[in-house]
């Protein structure tokens, strides 16, 4: 029995070493969700980011181990005012927030670069939140972070966007009241990155305290090109001391800044930050960080030079419990009371555009008329998208059409976009490829009449393929699906990655999609 025990003991050392020797593959999010901030709680590890003109808006992803994570929901239900964000507002609304965790509530922050700060509050991530408060009004506020002081002073710094202030590659700091209802100051320009050689679009700061002093963690130079650089002062109103703690190195990964600092439980200490991807969007990767003298140091150090680069694999983060089963959903049956979180809207939603009752275990899109530009998509609000989730994926859905004159399809979208489905022309039911490229600034129109059908229904598919290389299909009667010679480059949005999605439109009738597959 002795031998027994010992014998299993054995095994149990065994796994556990075989575990923690396990290592983690960057990126950990093949999806933009870009400018990443996070804290822990407990055991718990929760991260937001920016979302620009989508709704609902300001993504929560909950996480054990900092590897894997899962969409818990969105902050915002609507953006704010709601009639501004009734129509697309590509590249406005929510940039890059700050989550903190103090006094018992969570804290978000983020900058509208048209109106101002907000301040949102919540004690539970999963909500309720409360209504946005604006804490400082102006154009151009962006990338707010606080700090609450041990004297129980608090304090807001944030950057500034040159094509709303005229100015940028600066940080300004205020005192604010500890309950962020109002800024108590004018402000002060307490980094200036003007006056730092090389320096470039300083923004995007992140503010903490360690050991007595202030450090602030920002990223420069732009951002598919940026560095992450970290200051530091013994007095909060400066002077800081400069230092680029990450930047690409030797490796394939370009532009690697802007995120967050978090500590486990047992006292290591990691760095999540973004690489922007081009049609992926802002992915996100996680480095190991150590202190040295008083200065991070993120990601590998070859040369020990105090300046780090992105590691491509490594150790896990020693949690006490994983978090192996959270992935972000993809795929959809539409047998949920309300759509998932993976979805989001192009603009503030109405809840009469969709139901998933009228047809049960059916998405059904209620046809929108056009905006007066209904020949692009870059003007309607009524697109219902998700991120892409990889950097190959596969995409199925099946659609049925009812309505005169009525179009809809599977689409992916951006500054270039495509779909194939179907359209409703005089009775007959035609299946349809449609491309526009340049949407920003009007559509250069490219379609191809596919089929004409016996009934309104249709499977069809698209493939993506590395730099966003992606085919539509279709599925024949005889079950063989049929790759279009027809050759499209996804394209990024404004500020953001391309996307997939569905979409009906016409001054009648509804298309019913029986569910998403995504592989």
């Amino acid at each position: 029995m002795k031998r027994l025990i010992l014998a299993c003991v054995t095994i149990l050392l065994l796994l556990a070493q075989a575990a923690r020797s396990e290592i983690y593959t960057n990126p950990i999010i093949h999806a933009d969700y870009s400018d990443p901030d996070a804290v822990r709680v407990g055991d718990d590890f929760y991260m937001i980011s920016s979302s620009f003109n989508h709704a609902p808006a300001l993504p929560i992803l909950h996480s054990k181990d900092l590897v894997h994570w899962r969409l818990l929901g969105h902050v915002l239900e609507r953006q704010i005012p709601d009639a501004r964000f009734s129509v697309p507002q590509h590249g406005n609304g929510v940039w890059a927030p700050s989550l903190r965790y103090h006094d018992g509530k969570f804290w978000v922050f983020y900058g509208d670069p048209d109106q101002g700060i907000f301040v949102i509050t919540a004690e539970d991530m999963r909500g309720p939140w409360s209504e946005p408060h604006l804490l400082k009004e102006g154009k151009g506020l962006i990338d707010p972070t606080p700090l609450w002081d041990d004297d129980g002073k608090a304090y807001l710094l944030h950057a500034w966007a040159k094509s709303r202030a005229g100015i940028n590659n600066v940080l300004t700091l205020h005192r604010m009241s500890p309950d962020a209802r109002e800024v108590l100051d004018k402000g002060k320009v307490v980094i200036d990155g003007n006056k730092i050689p090389g320096y470039r679009t300083l923004e995007g700061p992140k503010f903490y305290k360690r050991d007595g002093y202030y450090y602030v963690f920002a990223p420069a130079g732009g951002v598919t090109q940026g560095w992450q650089s970290a200051f530091r002062a013994k007095n909060i109103n400066g002077p800081y001391e400069e230092r680029v703690v990450l930047a690409q190195g030797n490796t394939p990964i370009n532009g690697p800044h802007q995120g967050a600092w978090v500590s486990t439980a047992s006292g290591e200490d990691w760095f999540l930050h973004f690489q922007d991807k081009d049609a992926y969007g802002r992915i996100v990767h996680l480095q190991p960080m150590q202190w040295r003298d008083g200065w991070p140091v993120i990601g590998a150090d070859p040369d020990g030079d105090g300046r780090g680069e992105p590691v491509l694999s490594h150790a896990p983060p020693k949690v006490s419990g994983g978090s192996p089963d959270f992935s972000l959903a993809t795929s959809d049956e539409f047998d949920t009371k309300e759509l998932q979180p993976q979805w989001q809207w192009n603009a503030n939603w109405r809840a009469d555009w969709y139901s998933l009752s009228d047809n049960p275990g059916h998405l059904r899109l209620f046809a929108q008329p056009g905006t007066g530009e209904a020949e692009n998509l870059w003007h309607v609000p009524s697109l219902l998208l998700q991120k892409f989730p990889a950097e190959e994926f596969r995409v199925e859905t099946k659609l049925r059409l009812e309505g005169d004159k009525a179009q809809a399809g599977l689409l992916v979208y951006g500054t270039d976009y495509a779909w194939l489905g179907l359209r409703d022309e005089n009775g007959k039911n035609q299946l349809i490829y449609n491309v526009c490229i340049g949407a920003r600034s009007g559509c250069k129109t490219h379609e191809v009449l596919l089929a004409e059908l016996e009934k309104p229904q249709a499977e069809i598919g698209i493939s993506v393929f590395p730099e966003g290389r992606t085919v539509f299909s279709y599925r024949q009667p005889d079950g063989n699906w049929t790759p279009l010679n027809e050759g499209f480059i996804a394209q990024p949005g404004r500020w953001v990655g391309a996307r997939f999605g569905f979409f009906a439109q016409g001054d009648n009738g509804h298309a019913d999609f029986d569910y998403l597959h995504v592989n």
